[in-house]
């Protein structure tokens, strides 16, 4: 559905293989790790625009619960009555309830490229979009302390023994990745978690609260027990970690930014001497 971003997000793997293979060795499976890392610091920070742009409409819908909540119980039992209130609502502050999915629908696309374009070094592969079959080799080959990048845990023992490598080392390697991995979404998750407003919906606030110990034990059990390539952990790892830092840093931003806007909001909507006050504003 996306082979169209498989050709340029391998190149840009290409480019900083090309790099650190100049410096290392062009089969050093550090040259490789560095890439595949680079490669994914590279996509999200690309992605960086639209990510922020999330942040802000998730913020904005956020400020907006109390209010939405107070239309919700004023015409209980009226659905209709219920949508043209919110959607009026979002119009008068220049938000979407959708605000905070469309950013996230553009990056979904990047990060299956990346995911299958890791995946499609396979040792029956004469190319892998940019890589011709010398490229597929010098992946296949390199290996990260003995764990070859292209092989996986579950794999049978007679398969890693053919490849150069074994059970012990692929452990070795793997289960810290994992970890690592897991733990990176864990805390992203969690300190998402910490912002959301959870006495506008408790339902949503239980499942992503379900979701920060299910996401990490599901990469436990996907790396530990299906054909996830040391490679494609490593993927996880990077954007992870990268997850990790960036909602740091665009949260701060995001704060900032609607601590210096706070000011002239309470100044636009603090009524006229004689004015009504608005009642939903009342509730904000």
């Amino acid at each position: 559905m996306f082979d169209f971003l498989l050709y340029p997000v391998s190149a840009v793997l290409w480019f900083w293989h090309a790099i650190f293979g100049s410096l290392l060795g062009h089969d050093s499976g550090l040259a490789w790790v560095l890439a595949i890392a680079f490669l994914v610091f590279t996509i999200r920070a690309l992605l960086l625009r639209p990510a922020l742009g999330q942040l802000r409409a998730a913020r904005r819908t956020q400020e907006l619960a109390p209010q939405i909540q107070w239309i919700r119980e004023k015409h209980r039992g009226d659905q209709p009555r219920i949508a043209r209130e919110i959607q009026q609502l979002h119009a008068e502050h220049g938000t979407s309830p959708f605000g905070g999915c469309l950013p996230a629908l553009i990056q979904l696309p990047a990060f299956l490229s990346l995911f299958w374009v890791l995946r499609g070094f396979t040792p029956d592969a004469q190319s892998n979009q940019v890589f011709d079959r010398a490229g597929v080799e010098s992946f296949l080959g390199a290996d990260l302390f003995g764990a070859k990048l292209g092989n996986w845990l579950s794999q049978p023992s007679a398969e890693l023994l053919a490849v150069g490598t074994d059970r012990a080392h692929m452990l070795a390697v793997g289960i810290p990745l994992i970890l690592l991995a897991g733990l990176a979404t864990y805390l992203s998750m969690r300190m998402s978690l910490r912002r959301q407003d959870t006495t506008a919906n408790p339902q949503v606030a239980t499942i992503s609260k379900a979701m920060m110990y299910l996401a990490p034990v599901g990469m436990l059990v996907s790396g530990s027990f299906f054909p996830m390539p040391i490679g494609v952990l490593l993927y996880f790892l990077a954007n992870n970690v990268w997850t990790f830092g960036q909602q740091r840093l665009l949260t701060g931003l995001v704060d900032r930014e609607r601590e210096e806007e706070r000011p002239v909001r309470r100044r636009a909507v603090t009524p006229r001497p004689g004015q009504k006050p608005d009642r939903r504003r009342g509730h904000s």
